[in-house]
């Protein structure tokens, strides 16, 4: 049996993509699939991959692309971003997190930053040279937000922070890391304002090994210490204390959208993968296909995965024309994660004690798609955003 059947291609789509994308699309099929997959085992066994492949993914185009020209991005739109997402969750490879990097991070410097931040930072990150990362979470916050400690006290010239963060994706990778802190001193009110702080022999500043986590092996994820670090005053993002919260919040949108897109692209993934098996697969004298218990749940899972592609795409649409709400992007972030749950879950089941094995990438999927649930807000968040809005 085919252990590592090739990733399936996209499903049609309603959305507007164009001959751009598509070549995009190839691009990013060869990244992922020569560049990524073969190295797989070996980046998961470190807990992240290499800085190398983030300087590859630059020279390909691949960071970066929704970031305007000026700043050295490629000027590209969402559907661009949509397709990487595609694309990497149809690989199998959780890392290198390219879509955090490019629809989380690079855009709270290019909608809040100021234009000498925007020059001096943009550009590196598009190039591979800087791996960015947000910090927000700390230990006894989660996804209270309004509940961190972490303090940022102006001191004449500079700030001073202090405080700890956990969870924190490419926190052992990061260059850049985009702070949410408590700001005081000088008028500070203790408001969440958001700092871009450069690790690089930043004193003070501790990340430590990768956690060891249930998936996504590859995906480093660490916790943060800020002990007493001097950041310069222009690290704060934007041109004014306090209006951290309001950044954050507003930039969580975009990044549901994005987990859904890739939620919606890793269920066609275990769909395409569970049917390949199943009709290789024999028992009983005929192939596993062939039964009609397996049919059935194919046929469940591939309306559920179509209905869910149908609202991705009604709310990817009002996203390019404004109008898409935090109401609708929390539902689409709860909905399609716990279906992908569902669905691979389902997936697992028909490929029997094969679909316990890791060396199977349904497994995998098993394993990487969990966290989904909880990422970006957990989905009963979600719910209360949802539930607020009625």
């Amino acid at each position: 049996m085919n252990k590592h059947a090739p990733p399936p291609r996209p499903p049609q789509s309603a959305l507007p993509f164009g001959e751009e994308h598509q070549l995009l699309r190839k691009t990013a099929q060869r990244f992922f699939e020569q560049e990524c997959v073969p190295h797989r085992e070996d980046w998961e066994k470190a807990g992240m991959a290499p800085d190398s492949i983030w300087r590859r993914a630059g020279e390909l185009g691949l960071l970066c692309m929704s970031i305007p020209a000026e700043y050295g991005g490629g000027g590209g739109d969402i559907l661009h971003s949509i397709v990487l997402i595609e694309e990497q969750a149809r690989s199998g490879c959780a890392s290198p997190m390219l879509s955090l990097h490019n629809d989380v991070v690079a855009p709270y410097l290019l909608h809040y930053g100021r234009e000498d931040q925007k020059h001096h930072y943009l550009p590196r990150m598009a190039s591979g040279e800087l791996i960015g990362a947000v910090a927000m979470t700390e230990p006894q916050s989660g996804s209270d937000l309004r509940g961190i400690r972490t303090t940022a006290t102006r001191e004449g010239d500079h700030w001073r922070v202090s405080g700890r963060k956990t969870f924190i994706s490419h926190g052992c990778t990061a260059g850049l890391i985009v702070l949410a802190a408590k700001t005081r001193g000088e008028g500070s009110d203790e408001r969440i304002s958001l700092f871009l702080v450069e690790t690089a022999g930043l004193h003070g500043f501790h990340a430590s090994q990768p956690l060891h986590k249930l998936g996504q092996g590859a995906a480093d994820t660490a916790e943060l210490a800020f002990d007493n670090v001097k950041l310069p005053l222009n690290a704060l993002l934007g041109e004014s204390t306090g209006a951290g919260f309001q950044q954050l919040t507003a930039r969580l949108v975009e990044e549901r959208l994005m987990t859904g897109a890739a939620a919606v692209a890793l269920m066609d993934a275990a769909i395409e993968a569970t049917v390949a098996y199943v009709k290789e697969r024999r028992a009983f004298g005929q192939r596993v296909m062939d039964f009609q218990n397996t049919r059935f749940k194919l046929a469940e899972a591939r309306t559920e995965a179509t209905v869910a592609r149908t609202f991705l795409e009604s709310c990817v649409l009002q996203f390019l024309n404004g109008a898409l709400s935090p109401a609708e992007a929390a539902m689409l972030k709860y909905w399609t994660t716990d279906l992908q749950c569902s669905i691979v879950d389902a997936c697992v089941q028909l490929h029997g004690g094969y679909g316990y094995i890791l060396d199977y990438p349904i497994a995998r999927m098993w394993c990487d798609s969990r966290i989904a649930k909880i990422y970006g807000g957990a989905n009963e968040i979600m719910k209360e955003i949802i539930g607020r809005s009625l």
